[in-house]
This record gives C-alpha cells, structure tokens and sequence, in this order.
C-alpha cells in the first residue's frame, strides 16, 4: 500500500452504529458476543435491536479457523439454542468452499 493510499482510509467512527459488547463462553467449543446497540453518549439505544453472534475455533490441517455467524435471537437463551446448528452451517460452507479451492487447483494440475 503507497503513502497515498494510506492517508485516503476514512477512520471516522459511525456513531449512528456503535454497540457495547458483551461476551458469553462456555470455555469450550462456544463464544456468543451480545451486541448491545448505544447512543454515542454511551446509553442504551432501544430504537435498535440487540444482536447476537456466534464464534467458534476449530483445527484444521492449515491450523486453527474460527468460524462465525451472526445468530437470529432475542435472548442469551435463544443464543445458545441456535449455536450449534449455526457453526453447522457454517463449518460446512468452510469445507464446501475447501473443496471447490482443491478442486480449482486439481484442474490447473491436469490441464
């Protein structure tokens, strides 16, 4: 990246979008961040909806992956309910896209 480049990245804060964030963990397998939204002055912002995301790490060959999601709940309860068919979802997009990228480099291999 040039100088020029460096110096054209906008680094103000969207104080229309800003959440406070607190973090569950089962100090296992699941990692659920609630996403509170708030006023820039720090307060509660009940004209948006809390969100909630899931985290998890697994290992693969290449080393640890996280895998993420954002997870359709209203309650920490809801959360925990929907982790594991979320990081389903997702850790099967990770070996579909896994396999169509040994797929790509096997052709190039043949051809």
């Amino acid at each position: 990246m040039t100088s020029n480049a460096q110096q054209q990245i906008d680094f103000t804060v969207n104080r229309d979008n800003l959440y406070r964030e607190e973090s569950f963990t089962d100090i296992k397998v699941a990692a659920i961040r609630r996403l509170v939204p708030v006023k820039p002055d720090g307060s509660d912002d009940e004209s948006r909806a809390t969100m909630f995301m899931a985290q998890t790490q697994i290992m693969t060959p290449g080393g640890p992956f996280v895998l993420q999601a954002m997870l359709n709940a209203k309650t920490i309860e809801e959360a925990m309910d929907e982790f594991p068919a979320a990081m389903q979802v997702q850790m099967n997009k990770m070996i579909a896209a896994a396999e169509q990228q040994q797929e790509k480099q096997d052709s190039q291999i043949i051809t």
